[in-house]
């Protein structure tokens, strides 16, 4: 199975500035971005965001085949939200909110793109810690994540690969001949996941 990135981009190992920053400032940075997504209501405002996030990544030598990736999976949607929005708001409004997505898709893919994924998970952990009062497992929590980020690409790149062997068939408009070999593929995969978690003991809740 061939591998693929979902919306997000994967680590790129670099010295940069981006790479040397604190995890805490740039998940600031993602929460910024969310956070101004609601503020801005000038689509050039955005679209300046936006430059300045592209700027950033490509100044991590992330590079912008990969960075084109990322967003490549929203485009379809982007376009049906942008028109409807343009229909019912009016052009600047469509403009402003399918830039400010791409503000947030963007931000957030610098995150990953600049930091390793056990560091973001140590992050994770130790963001989760205040909770462990009201009974919440941080390491638990990490591990769910880190499946999640695992399994996202894996069942993404099953399903383009049964969509190109049924295409090659002359079946891809069946559903069934798309769905249920992903179907099969995802849950043998959640079964071959919980086995070896359950052989390393960390799939059963602590008694």
């Amino acid at each position: 199975m061939r591998g693929h990135g979902f919306l997000l981009a994967n680590y790129v190992p670099g010295t940069s500035f981006l790479h040397r920053s604190p995890l805490a400032l740039k998940f600031f940075l993602v929460v910024g971005c969310g956070l101004a997504s609601f503020v801005i209501v000038d689509w050039g405002v955005s679209a300046a965001v936006l430059a300045v996030l592209c700027g950033l990544f490509l100044a991590a030598g992330a590079g912008a085949k990969r960075l084109w990736a990322a967003v490549r999976p929203l485009i379809p949607v982007l376009l049906v939200v942008g028109l409807f929005q343009g229909w019912q708001l009016g052009a600047p409004t469509g403009a402003r909110i399918v830039l400010n997505i791409l503000v947030c898709v963007v931000a957030a893919s610098l995150l990953t793109a600049t930091t390793p994924v056990q560091q973001l998970l140590d992050g994770v952990v130790r963001l989760a810690r205040p909770f462990e009062r009201f009974g919440a497992d941080p390491e638990r929590f990490a591990l769910t994540i880190g499946i999640m980020l695992r399994s996202i690409p894996y069942i993404a790149g099953t399903f383009a690969d049964v969509r190109d062997s049924a295409r090659a068939r002359g079946l891809e408009r069946n559903p069934r001949a798309l769905v249920l070999p992903v179907f099969i593929t995802s849950v043998a995969y959640a079964r071959q996941t919980g086995d070896a978690l359950a052989a390393r003991g960390l799939g059963e809740a602590e008694d």
